[in-house]
């Protein structure tokens, strides 16, 4: 039976089509609802005025945000950041996630380990343990006090064994009469078939580091080690603190600013670098790698 597309389908597509279209639109409409209110004027975003097209249009929101030199140290340490701890969480990772995927009769304590981690995921030693124990390595005031404390995330580790057990055994049986060791077999089997696993927890890893701001808060003492987002949350707490010894130029462009619209610009900003990685690692989530790398 060969199913054709009559009347009555052709209605329900164009149905389905006007409820993702509307969905997509709504999905939007708080983006460019903040895009406008970082473009506008501060009495017209305090009078509620602003929707989706900017009102007074300026740019001292975004002056605010770049024009002095802590803003790109700052970004140059989530740089940093993102580059360094999402190539550690990438490597450890796969290095967790790889024997974990393996039989109980090939890797006798997985369970105790899988226990293991799986505690350390849900329960956890409290706020204050976990800043002695970085104050007492000596890494406060440095960028591995961002990196280092989250080097293996669980979550991303489950995601991936769970992905590893489900690669073909047959691909492991092979590629152990051809003489390939584990190394072997997990850089030339388990890592080119489990690229839509690895492009995910690579994204999530990216956007974990780069919008974390608390830790760079208790951990850095010096701004100049202070991470993006840290340094951007602490500008709306700068304008509410900073009335004393201003220019006239300066006082003249905080009367221009309000927290909406510095928020407005600070999320803006922020999401930037994440809208330029997501659709390079997105067109890995749909990729089946797996099908047909077994022959009947």
């Amino acid at each position: 039976m060969v199913y054709g597309k009559g009347p009555l389908n052709r209605i329900l597509d164009g149905v389905i089509l006007i409820i993702l279209c509307g969905i997509a639109t709504l999905s939007l409409f708080p983006l460019l609802h903040i895009l406008a209110i970082s473009f506008s004027d501060k009495s017209a975003v305090a009078a509620g005025s602003v929707i989706l097209w900017p009102k007074g249009v300026n740019l001292a929101a975004y002056r605010a945000v770049v024009q002095d030199g802590a803003f790109f140290t700052a970004f140059w340490v989530s740089v940093k950041r993102v580059l360094l701890g999402g190539g550690i969480q990438f490597a450890l990772t796969i290095l967790m996630a790889y024997p974990l995927s393996r039989e109980v009769n090939i890797f006798r304590l997985r369970n105790v380990y899988m226990w293991f981690i799986v505690f350390t995921m849900l329960f956890s030693g409290g706020l204050i343990p976990w800043y002695i124990t970085i104050r007492d390595l000596g890494l406060l005031d440095s960028i591995w006090a961002l990196v280092l404390p989250g080097a293996v995330p669980v979550f991303n580790v489950i995601i991936l064994m769970n992905f590893f057990r489900g690669i073909p055994k047959e691909l492991d049986d092979a590629a152990t009469i051809d003489g390939a060791g584990p190394w072997r077999t997990l850089l030339q089997i388990y890592v080119p078939l489990s690229l839509p696993a690895l492009a995910t927890v690579t994204l999530f890893s990216i956007v974990t580091h780069w919008n974390s701001f608390f830790d760079g808060l208790i951990l850095m003492n010096n701004p100049s080690n202070q991470p993006l987002q840290t340094y951007l949350n602490q500008i709306v707490v700068q304008f509410n603190n900073s009335s004393a010894n201003m220019t006239v130029d300066e006082i003249e462009r905080i009367s221009k600013l309000s927290n909406q619209t510095v928020n407005s610009a600070k999320i803006l900003v922020s999401m930037i670098p994440i809208l330029i990685i997501y659709p390079l690692l997105q067109k890995y989530f749909v990729n089946g790698l797996t099908l047909g790398s077994v022959k009947e």
